[in-house]
C-alpha cells in the first residue's frame, strides 16, 4: 500500500474528522506551586538506555549537531495545543454497523493531539518543549509521564488543571482510513493570566485556525523562531485566504492537497503550492499516494517526492510525523528535496505501527528501513537513489532497547 502524509480529515468524500475541542494554545506561565502533582517531575529518567538532558531515552542521532551555535536557544522546537488520550482500535474489517457490536483484533492507548507531533520531533533528536494543559485525572497523569519520562519532552510551560478531565479520542482504523470520536472541554485559563510569550526556540509549530489570529505566534516570529504552520479543515466552507492572516509570520506552510487547492482555487496541488509560495516563503503540499510537492517562494526552487510503499496499519498521526520530519530537515539545513523525502519516509514508517504519538519512528527505525530496502527489491531503483543521502547520516540499525509503543491499557502494575 502506498502511504504519504495526508490526514484522514482532509478528504471531504470520506467526511472530515471531528475537530478536537479545546484547541486554543496554552500560553507560557511561570512555574508556581500546584502546577504539577506531587511526584510528577518533568525531567525524570526513563527505564532502559542512556538519558537525554531533558529526561527520557537519549536519541541516537542529533540532526542539528553540525549547526548548533554557542549561546543558542535551549530548545529546538516549541509547540502548544491540546493533549488527548487516544484509544485506537485496529483490525476492524469494516466500519461499525449501527445496532451491532464490533470486535477489534488490536487496541492501543497513547497520548494524542499535539502530543503526536511533540513525540515525533523528540524521537528525531530535536529538543522539544510543549505548553499544554493536563487533567489531574489518571489519563492526564499517564500522558504527562509518557511524554516527560518516556520521550524526554520538556513540560516546563505546561500545567495541571485541578478538576478538569482529560480530553479523549477513540480512533477506529479500517480499510486504510480512520474514524474518530472525541470528547473534551476547553481547559480553564490559568490564574493569574499568563503572558503570551512562548519559550525561546529555533522553531515553533502552529496549527492555524481559519479566521483566528494567535498573539503567541507573532511573538514567536518576532523573537527569531522559524514558524511552521499546518491548518485544519475549514468547517465553515469559506476557504477564504484572508482567514489565514497569520501566514505572514510563518516560514513554511504545510497543508494537504485538498486544503491547498480550496484556499488558492487552483486545479492541481502543484499549482496550489506555487500560489501559496507567494504568501509564505515555503509551501509544502502533501498529495496522498502521489507523495508531496514543495515550492520555495524565495528561490523559485521546487521539489516533488513520490510516496513510499508500505503496509499500513493505522494512519493516526501520520500528518504530524510528516511535519516533524520536514522541520528536522529544515533546521539541519538539508536540501529541499531531501527534507521532503525524509518527511515522506518518516510518515510512511509511522503508519506501520498503531497509536498516534507512539507510532512515530526514531533514527534506528529509519536506519533499519534503509538497510532493508538495500537488501531487498521491494522498492524501486529511483527510491534507492532518492534516499542515498541517508548513507552519510544514519547510525547502525541495531537497537539495544525498543521504542515505547501503544499498549491495550494505560500500564501494567509492576512494569
Amino acid at each position: 500500500m502506498t502511504i504519504s502524509a495526508d490526514r484522514a480529515s482532509a478528504d471531504p468524500a470520506k467526511g472530515a474528522a471531528p475537530r478536537r475541542p479545546g484547541s486554543r494554545p496554552e500560553s507560557r506561565q511561570e512555574s508556581r506551586p500546584g502546577n504539577r502533582p506531587e511526584g510528577r517531575p518533568d525531567r525524570a529518567p526513563a527505564p532502559g538506555g542512556p538519558l537525554s538532558p531533558l529526561g527520557g531515552q537519549a536519541p541516537v542521532l542529533d540532526p542539528l549537531a553540525g549547526v548548533r551555535a554557542e549561546g543558542g536557544p535551549e530548545f529546538d522546537v516549541y509547540l502548544t495545543g491540546t493533549v488527548f488520550l487516544d484509544i485506537i482500535f485496529t483490525g476492524l474489517d469494516s466500519a461499525p454497523v449501527r445496532g451491532t457490536e464490533s470486535w477489534a483484533r488490536g487496541m492501543g492507548s497513547s497520548p494524542g493531539g499535539i502530543a503526536n507531533m511533540a513525540t515525533a520531533l523528540a524521537r528525531l533528536g530535536l529538543r522539544t518543549t510543549l505548553a499544554a494543559a493536563f487533567g489531574d485525572d489518571m489519563y492526564g497523569e499517564y500522558c504527562w509521564e509518557a511524554l516527560s519520562r518516556g520521550e524526554g519532552i520538556d513540560l516546563g510551560p505546561s500545567r495541571t488543571v485541578p478538576g478538569w478531565h482529560s480530553p479523549v479520542t477513540v480512533s477506529m482504523a479500517y480499510e486504510g482510513e480512520r474514524t474518530m470520536v472525541s470528547h473534551g472541554h476547553e481547559a480553564p485559563p490559568p490564574e493569574p493570566p499568563a503572558p503570551v510569550c512562548p519559550v525561546p526556540a529555533k522553531a515553533a509549530v502552529a496549527l492555524l485556525v481559519p479566521g483566528r489570529r494567535e498573539e503567541w505566534l507573532a511573538n514567536a516570529a518576532r523573537s527569531g523562531s522559524r514558524v511552521f504552520a499546518d491548518v485544519g479543515w475549514d468547517d465553515t466552507g469559506r476557504w477564504d485566504p484572508s482567514d489565514l492572516a497569520d501566514l505572514e509570520h510563518c516560514e513554511a506552510f504545510l497543508p494537504n492537497a485538498e486544503e491547498a487547492m480550496r484556499y488558492t482555487r487552483a486545479d492541481c496541488p502543484r499549482a496550489a503550492a506555487r500560489a501559496l509560495a507567494d504568501r509564505v516563503p515555503l509551501a509544502v503540499v502533501t498529495m496522498g499516494e502521489k507523495g508531496a510537492y514543495a515550492a520555495d517562494g524565495r528561490t523559485g526552487e521546487t521539489a516533488e517526492v513520490p510516496a513510499i510503499v508500505v503496509e499500513a496499519l493505522d494512519p493516526t498521526g501520520a500528518g504530524d510525523v510528516f511535519v516533524a520530519g520536514f522541520v528536522a530537515g529544515t533546521l539541519a539545513d538539508w536540501p529541499l528535496a531531501d527534507r521532503l523525502a525524509f518527511a515522506c519516509l518518516t510518515s510512511a514508517l509511522s503508519v506501520q505501527e498503531f497509536g498516534g504519538s507512539l507510532s512515530a519512528p526514531g533514527w534506528r527505525e529509519v536506519a533499519a528501513w534503509w538497510q532493508h530496502v538495500r537488501a531487498y527489491d521491494d522498492q524501486s531503483r529511483d527510491t534507492l537513489r532518492r534516499y542515498a543521502f541517508l548513507d552519510g547520516l544514519l547510525p547502525g540499525a541495531a537497537r539495544p532497547w525498543p521504542l515505547r509503543r501503544a499498549q491495550p491499557t494505560l500500564g501494567f502494575r509492576g512494569v
